[in-house]
């Protein structure tokens, strides 16, 4: 019988509700949970997607299931014991920590981790070992965010809750493409602009994004121009009175070396700098200032939502310090729909910033540097002392993992080797590294080639425990079926090493069994743990248990003991979290950005979200459905700048900078400014690779990011790196493309990859849509190089599309290294193609490629399936793009209907959704529809007179 649990998407920081269906040990289904306050049952294309990607055919192929040891770098690993694997982790650990001491050894995590799954670590590291040598992916997500918070108001705590759209006159979106990043948020800013047409939403972002569609201003500014732009409108708001004086003097400290900051960021300057009208920058101070009314003495909220463009900067704490100053000039806070609410890019990377998860943080928001807060945590913990110097951040850790000073690394639930900027340096780290220990649920990550010790932990659906979303607001994540295979729970590894390693050194002796790491059989025992430092803290719940979550529901935090529920709003009473009670403005003044552009690399690069793609496509990737959206790997670029250069949709270009280089397609993209170009942050060699001239490999889009980072936050700066786009001169292309059974797409797709590897370019994605039924799962390969390769990789490429057997239609030109071959499937009087490979020539490719892909029948093509023919015949129409993932409705299907449709955007729309019920379920494409509405000509229609 089918079964329900309660449990928490695994994916943004939205932190949508879920109820797991289940029937016996198989996850069967996935709905959006109605009682949780953060999605009411409402979830995006992954959230809803999730079971498929816990099927048993996808997870026979990704799944680390067993301890796994590698005899010797380069050679496949073998699977062990868990005793084996843990005694030689922790003989190796000790051996380094008796060598070379404690920060020798390194500890990197994921902001995708459970509360329980950090605190254990947390504690293993800075207890038990030693060593503040341990940090998170978040320090790539969201550490500007609390380096800005805690610089201003005090505490790393976002003031404002999901409630507060509804509540704002005014949206200040920046650095965010909420309608991709966090959709079912975005959800909420929709249903708010409907149920209040008055409110005014300002979107300060470089692309015009789809959160564009629902803006009344977009400002799009310069790269790196932000803290100008923020000192900009404060300018002109000290000029025009629009600031709060009562709030200033009785709440504030520090306005004076502000203004004298900002007395030169006149909107003249601000408009050279940013590339902004100037009319647009005063419109958009009055609007943040007055909340949208553009009457001061009428003041209505203004809420601002932030993320990755502020967060991922070498000036990240300063971006995030210049908007909260707007806030607390003009009073914008401690109200309902006022306030700087950073979205938060990860699951849990807030409740890894609640146990000290970073490397210069301890639990409860202690900072590492004040001696008290380490004297109360090593109290607590029962050891000596806490290390008194930070630990080495992300980048600083591979950094000296490359340099061998960091000779042990523990990996847990991320994937370096694809999402840490300047990839050569880090893949530098991790051959260089003697010891490398990866704690992972995926056996198909990039990072896992370079581990010596693999170790199977779970993954959503199988774990137990809690996360923090965006709001503060803490849930439940319960196991809907027990783990695969071997795998074990990330807290649970942790605190077995942790006794291991404690019985191999004299290392600082913990307190009894209450605060042991021996002492945990239960993840609830390590969250009452975590809650018990919390007391008397800004984030304290000592109000809160695991019963009181069962029973009321996912809570805000702070909730402290007596409390009867969460709070959804903090700095109502004026008191903020600093010594005197009073925020503090930022003087910082606008700093250019730390990679230029110059006649050598003259575009700037930024990277960002896809909206059905999640980080590095570990879970994601597996499905082909949610790469109808965006099918393969692509450069954007201004179709002016493409002009310029000579390029046309679909050439291939290498794109280099100053640390790496990439080969990969060019496509035009009206929404990007002369000289900017965007690359999803997605792709990584597990999608995308090749070899550079040199030989040397190429690893996707962080092999061209720049480490720099901001010197308070440490966070480097992924969004822009200064670059070169040349055309790549490979005229020997190959496409191959497939229906394969659906458990082996997969692995056929790696093994495509691998045996391509070294050619110049190559793309290898999924497509298909597995919630269709039908068992299958398709593959589609690209491959470029200056010469044909030999003809033994080919025939592999046929073999492993099914091409090799004998039974495919070929032809084959060994002299100009042309080779086609098709494969056809009969079912009665109807023929499908199967399979197709174009080597050498793919002119044919647009039509073939439907043909496969919209399984249209075959039959009546017969020798043409082999020519050269470019063009489609009349009875082969690509469907065009997938723009509404939830069903399956095509770009050229929304075209015809809109192409007879009548009447204003509105009914326009409405029809849409009536007649094709796109944008009727998650949301996500509502903004694309619009778009699409507003760009189609309405039909007339004339009646006699």
């Amino acid at each position: 019988m089918a079964e329900e649990t309660r449990s928490t998407c695994p994916y943004c920081g939205v932190g949508c509700g879920v109820l797991i269906q289940t029937e016996g040990d198989r996850i069967t289904g996935v709905r959006g949970d109605p009682s949780h306050p953060a999605n009411f049952g409402r979830l995006c294309t992954k959230g809803s997607t999730l079971h498929l990607t816990a099927s048993p055919a996808i997870a026979q192929q990704t799944r680390l299931l067993a301890p796994a040891l590698r005899p010797a770098r380069g050679k496949a690993p073998h699977a062990i014991g868990w005793n084996e694997a843990l005694d030689l982790a922790a003989d190796r650990f000790a051996r380094v920590i008796a060598e070379d001491g404690p920060d020798a050894v390194g500890f990197y995590l994921s902001g995708q981790l459970l509360t329980e799954d950090y605190y254990v670590f947390n504690k293993l590291a800075k207890g038990l070992i030693g060593t503040n040598n341990l940090d998170t992916n978040s320090r790539l997500c969201m550490s500007s965010a609390v380096a800005g918070y805690k610089r201003t108001l005090g505490a790393d705590a976002p003031p404002a809750c999901y409630d507060d759209v509804k509540d704002a006159g005014c949206l200040f979106i920046a650095g965010s493409n909420t309608a991709w990043a966090h959709p079912i948020f975005f959800r909420r800013i929709e249903e708010a602009k409907r149920a209040n047409p008055a409110m005014k939403i300002v979107v300060v972002d470089p692309r015009r994004t789809d959160t564009c569609e629902i803006a009344d201003l977009h400002l799009a500014l310069q790269p790196g121009s932000d803290v100008m732009l923020f000192h900009g409108l404060l300018h002109v708001m000290l000029r025009e009175g629009w600031t709060d004086a009562a709030f200033i003097d009785a709440h504030t400290h520090g306005l004076e070396a502000l203004r004298a900051t900002v007395q030169d960021c006149t909107p003249e300057r601000v408009s050279e700098i940013c590339g902004l009208p100037i009319a647009d920058i005063v419109e958009a101070a009055r609007l943040f200032a007055t909340g949208g009314t553009g009457d001061a003495a009428r003041r209505a909220p203004t809420l601002s939502l932030y993320c990755m463009g502020l967060n991922q900067s070498s000036h990240g704490t300063d971006k995030n310090a210049a908007l909260i100053n707007l806030h607390l000039a003009t009073g914008q806070i401690g109200q309902p729909g006022a306030g700087p609410f950073s979205l938060t890019g990860q699951p849990n990377a807030m409740g890894g910033r609640e146990v000290g998860g970073l490397s210069n943080l301890l639990p409860a928001h202690r900072d590492m540097a004040n001696a008290d807060h380490r004297a109360e945590v090593a109290a607590f913990w029962g050891v000596p002392t806490i290390p008194a110097t930070p630990g080495l951040s992300a980048i600083e850790m591979f950094r000296a993992a490359a340099e061998g000073r960091v000779r042990a690394l523990l990996i847990a639930c991320t994937n370096p080797a694809q999402s840490m900027p300047d990839q050569a340096l880090v893949r530098r780290a991790l051959e260089r590294c003697e010891f490398v220990v990866l704690q992972e649920a995926f056996a198909t990550t990039a990072t896992v080639a370079f581990a010596d010790l693999l170790l199977p932990a779970t993954t959503w659906g199988e774990k137990d425990g809690t996360v923090t979303n965006s709001e503060r607001r803490i849930s439940r994540v319960r196991p809907a079926v027990a783990a695969p295979g071997e795998a074990r729970h990330d807290w649970a590894i942790a605190a077995d090493f942790g006794r291991r390693l404690q019985s191999r050194l004299a290392l600082q002796a913990l307190a009894p069994a209450t605060h042991a790491l021996t002492a945990y059989d239960t993840p609830e025992q390590v969250w009452n743990e975590h809650r018990a430092t919390t007391r008397g803290r800004d984030l304290d719940i000592t109000g809160l248990s695991y019963a009181l979550l069962d029973e009321l529901g996912p809570q805000q935090w702070p909730m402290p003991e007596g409390q009867a529920a969460g709070t959804a709003r903090l700095y109502q009473d004026g008191v903020f979290a600093t010594p005197d009670g009073r925020a503090r403005f930022s003087p910082e003044p606008w700093r250019p950005l730390a990679e230029a552009r110059d006649a050598d690399w003259p575009y700037a690069l930024n990277t960002g979200r896809l909206r059905d793609q999640w980080h590095g496509m570990s879970r994601t990737g597996t499905l082909g459905r949610l790469f109808g959206h965006v099918a393969e790997p692509a450069l954007q670029m201004a179709p002016q700048d493409m002009a310029r250069e000579g390029l046309a949709a679909g050439d291939l270009v290498e794109v280099s900078s100053r640390r790496g280089s990439a080969v990969l397609p060019v496509q035009p993209d009206a929404t990007l400014a002369p000289a900017q170009t965007f690359l999803a942050m997605h792709w990584g060699e597990e999608f995308l690779g090749g070899r550079d001239p040199q030989g040397r490999e190429m690893t996707g889009v962080n092999g061209l990011t720049t480490p720099t980072f901001c010197p308070t936050s440490k966070q480097p700066e992924l969004k822009h790196a200064a670059v070169r786009i040349r055309r790549a001169a490979l005229p020997w292309t190959l496409l191959g493309i497939a229906w394969l059974p659906a458990d082996r797409a997969l692995a056929v797709r790696q093994a495509l990859r691998e045996a391509a590897r070294d050619l110049r370019f190559v793309s290898c994605v999924p497509f298909g849509d597995e919630g269709a039924g039908g068992g299958e799962g398709g593959v589609l390969l690209r491959v470029a190089a200056d010469r044909p390769p030999p003809a033994a990789l080919v025939d592999r490429i046929e073999a492993l599309l099914g091409l090799g057997d004998g039974q495919a239609l070929r032809y084959a030109d060994p002299a100009r290294g042309h080779r086609r071959a098709v494969r056809l499937q009969r079912d009665g009087e109807i023929a499908h193609v199967r399979a197709v490979l174009l080597a050498g020539d793919t002119r044919a490719e647009g039509w073939l490629k439907t043909l496969i892909q919209d399984r249209l029948p075959a039959q009546a093509f017969g020798r043409r399936l082999l020519s050269y023919q470019a063009t489609a015949p009349v009875a082969v129409v690509s469907r065009g793009k997938t723009v509404c993932n939830c069903f399956g409705v095509a770009a050229q299907t929304i075209g015809e209907h809109l192409a007879a449709c009548d009447g204003s955007e509105g009914e326009r729309l409405a029809s849409l959704q009536q007649a094709l019920r796109c944008g009727t379920h998650c949301g996500s494409c509502v903004p694309e529809l619009r778009r699409m509405v507003r760009e189609t000509p309405v039909r007339l229609h004339r009646q006699a007179a």
